[in-house]
């Protein structure tokens, strides 16, 4: 029983890993997001080409090819990070690139004449895009959002295999040092589901306080 007891703490150390790198990665991809996102809709040709080269990357390759290669090549090339910031960098990049198509998609459902408007009242393009229009597009981003992140939370488990000890190395651990499939994979298994749980929850609260007071939300 005693053994078992330092195994779950293992597994729990893991769970605090993979929570830090979920929060940082979701924190960078949603910067990316909006960088990339609001890049495709910019009147600079180059800076379209930029964010649509990013977006169709990091979409159309694999994460595990590009958690090697920020980890393993990048060396060669005299850039070293550490696994948990290698992690953040390639699953941040990763979602990034869908949440981007979520901005840009949002931005652009947001009526036409809420940017007539924004012209009539004499608004600069950063004064109506901050003021007027994301305003409005940030509560269709949250429930996709929400779902990027818990799609994040699932793929931090690629990082175990460039050695950090998250949820899923942690657990490969217990299973090599007692032989039992069952017991540390059933346990990160209900940990991974509260924490999508969690993540729900609070997209779900920043949501409603969002949309608190339109359309008779409360």
């Amino acid at each position: 029983m005693t053994d078992w007891l330092g195994y779950l703490s293992l597994i729990l150390q893991g769970a605090a890993v993979t929570a830090k790198l979920t929060l940082m990665g979701s924190v960078f991809a949603l910067i990316m997001a909006f960088v990339a996102g609001l890049g495709r809709l910019a009147p600079i040709a180059l800076l379209r080409w930029l964010a649509t080269v990013y977006i169709e990357f990091f979409r159309g390759t694999s994460v595990f090819v590009q958690l090697f290669w920020v980890y393993f090549v990048l060396p060669f090339a005299g850039i070293t990070l550490s696994p948990l910031m290698a992690g953040v960098l390639v699953l941040g990049l990763n979602v990034g690139a869908y949440g981007a198509e979520v901005v840009r998609g949002a931005v652009l459902s947001v009526p036409k004449d809420q940017y007539e408007a924004c012209i009539a009242v004499n608004l600069t393009r950063w004064q109506r895009m901050w003021h007027v229009i994301l305003p409005q597009a940030l509560p269709l981003m949250l429930p996709t959002f929400g779902n990027n992140a818990i799609e994040l939370l699932k793929g931090t488990a690629v990082v175990s295999l460039i050695s950090l000890s998250d949820m899923t190395f942690q657990a490969q651990v217990v299973r090599a040092q007692t032989g039992s499939t069952l017991v540390p994979f059933a346990t990160i298994l209900v940990l991974y589901f509260a924490m999508s749980l969690l993540i729900s929850a609070a997209v779900r609260a920043v949501e409603r306080r969002m949309t608190r007071g339109l359309d008779g939300v409360r």
